[in-house]
């Protein structure tokens, strides 16, 4: 396997091209900043200081997920401009933000770990999301004849490399008698992953999101999920010199405070509205995306929220796991790249004490 250090520098190049080639749309600041999330959800930053020379370059994985819950609820008219990019994972996310290609990302709680295990952070995290863990899975391939996780032994099963498809099959294997050293463990991305289960170049994978779907599509058996093994944080990072710009650090909580409030509103009758986007997106049925956006809304509510000692803990322990696994070149200490820099005017956004 690709040590994480060697990963995370040949990467960036490549990440440096994703962000030009990934979907670059962008809000447009309105002549007038437009009515804020609900009293308090505004931050008192982009109240108070003009936004409209600010530019957000923003990552997220799989889908314009924010950008639509943003659409929905009608949130999206900012004072400042985003340019919104999509990337395969959290991981590729944190190379273009360590290469200065990327101003914020948000992951899982997984690739912020490698990728401090890699070189200094160039970025922090500034506050958590919470969110559903549901489909998380370990698919077989079908007509491979595996049923569970013990019939992994000796197979070639792909993942996504530091990510939560990394760390929950680990747990997974661990829990049905087995070690990562039982399996012949395939780095490959989730695009990269579907492709090989249906061709047949690897008997299961470990995977998330839009590629468990598709792969269900295609015939391939859930045998494994992370549901109950993964945190539900999600990290939101931003590069040091976002945290550090005033009108920038200011527009960051205010499009948290809209995320967050635009997730009340789509659970406030609005499944629907987002569905039909996510459908269209992701290649799906109207009806199945409606389904999965109830069940994860019900499971674990999305919503934003300051970090704290509980998020770093549990952090921590996916660390220290990793470390255990030989995967990670000594501890790393999670903390440090953690800050609380905007967690009192998030906080004030929030409408939270």
């Amino acid at each position: 396997m690709t040590g994480p250090r060697t990963a995370a520098l040949a990467g960036w190049l490549a990440a440096l091209a994703l962000v030009l080639a990934a979907c670059g749309s962008s809000s447009s600041p309105s002549h007038a900043p437009a009515a804020a999330p609900s009293g308090a959800a505004s931050a008192a930053g982009a109240r108070d200081a003009d936004l409209s020379g600010v530019t957000l370059r923003v990552g997220q994985t799989g889908w314009a997920q924010f950008k639509a819950a943003l659409q929905v609820a009608g949130l999206d008219h900012t004072p400042y401009r985003i340019k919104w990019a999509v990337f395969p994972g959290g991981d590729k996310q944190l190379q273009a933000l360590q290469a200065g290609a990327l101003d914020v990302a948000q992951t899982s709680d997984i690739p912020p770990v490698f990728a401090a295990a890699a070189t200094t952070p160039k970025w922090r995290v500034v506050a958590v999301q919470r969110a559903a863990t549901l489909q998380q899975n370990v698919v077989a391939a079908k007509g491979s004849g595996i049923t569970g996780i013990a019939g992994l032994k000796g197979k070639k099963v792909g993942y996504v490399q530091a990510t939560t498809a990394q760390f929950f099959l680990y747990k997974l294997l661990v829990q049905n008698g087995l070690t990562w050293n039982d399996i012949h463990a395939v780095p490959l991305t989730p695009q990269d992953g579907v492709a090989a289960l249906s061709s047949g170049s690897i008997d299961a994978l470990a995977t998330y999101g839009n590629s468990v779907v598709t792969t269900v599509r295609q015939g391939a058996t859930v045998i494994g999920s992370g549901q109950d093994i993964l945190s539900g944080n999600f990290p939101w990072e931003a590069s040091t010199d976002v945290v550090a710009d005033p009108a920038r650090s200011a527009a960051l909580v205010d499009l948290l405070a809209r995320v967050n409030k635009a997730y009340v509103f789509i659970r406030d009758g609005h499944e629907e509205e987002l569905a039909k986007i996510d459908a269209q997106d992701t290649d799906q049925p109207q009806s199945q995306a409606l389904e999965q956006i109830r069940a994860n809304e019900q499971q674990i509510p999305t919503a934003v929220r300051p970090g704290g000692a509980a998020q770093i803990a549990k952090e921590q322990d996916v660390a220290d796991t990793f470390s255990r696994l030989g995967v990670l070149p000594g501890k790393v200490d999670v903390a440090s790249y953690w800050s609380d820099a905007l967690s009192a005017r998030l906080t004030g956004a929030l409408g939270t004490s």
